[in-house]
């Protein structure tokens, strides 16, 4: 995986570059586009592969999101990153992470996804004096043996993700509007943690 993070990490800087060459004839727009289908296209690429992963690890992809922001914007490296991303509406390399593993659970859970994904997760089903709303559509979280390969798997990191979204979203009807209800959702975690860090002053 490090020899992953490393190949992606040399392209997308190679692109950077590049686009930076020209950044001064182009309009956000455009740049934002460019940026779009030449750097984070390959940050998304099997990103669904990069989740348990330490922070070490995820923060070297963050960093490019970070200066591809800057590059767009056409800020500086002293600005903060996180109301970048929010103009750009772009989430952070973890939340990207978090949005695929999530979106793919859906597709399972309604027959949108290759068997292989689909048998590898199963509905929990608590006793009946245990039952209750909040155990709507939860999936069961396998025992793993091996910390770091088996909490790394798709069994394992899809219904630890998806069983700590609110039953709203996981009771949404449709892939798109589950999509659009999910970026929402985690949007709104990276604003509320911003201002928990950076309170505005009275």
């Amino acid at each position: 995986m490090k020899q992953h993070i490393s190949s992606v990490s040399r392209t997308c800087y190679f692109q950077l570059r590049r686009i930076a060459t020209i950044r001064k004839y182009l309009t956000t727009d455009a740049t934002a586009k460019l940026v779009t289908s030449t750097v984070l296209s390959r940050l998304d690429y099997c990103n669904s592969l990069l989740a348990g992963l330490p922070s070490s690890s995820i923060s070297c992809l963050q960093r490019i999101q970070n200066s591809s922001a800057r590059l767009v914007l056409r800020k500086k490296k002293r600005d903060h990153i996180t109301p970048l991303l929010n103009q750009l509406h772009w989430l952070p390399v973890p939340a990207r992470i978090t949005y695929k593993i999530n979106t793919l659970t859906y597709k399972c859970l309604h027959g949108l996804a290759p068997a292989y994904l689909s048998d590898s997760l199963s509905l929990y089903v608590p006793s009946r004096t245990l039952r209750s709303s909040a155990d709507s559509l939860k999936l069961n979280i396998p025992h793993t043996k091996l910390k770091t390969a088996g909490q790394r798997s798709f069994s394992f990191q899809a219904p630890s993700q998806w069983n700590t979204l609110p039953l709203p979203l996981r009771q949404q009807q449709s892939l798109e509007s589950f999509k659009s209800a999910l970026k929402t959702f985690l949007f709104f975690q990276i604003i509320h943690a911003f201002y928990t860090a950076h309170p505005i002053p009275p």
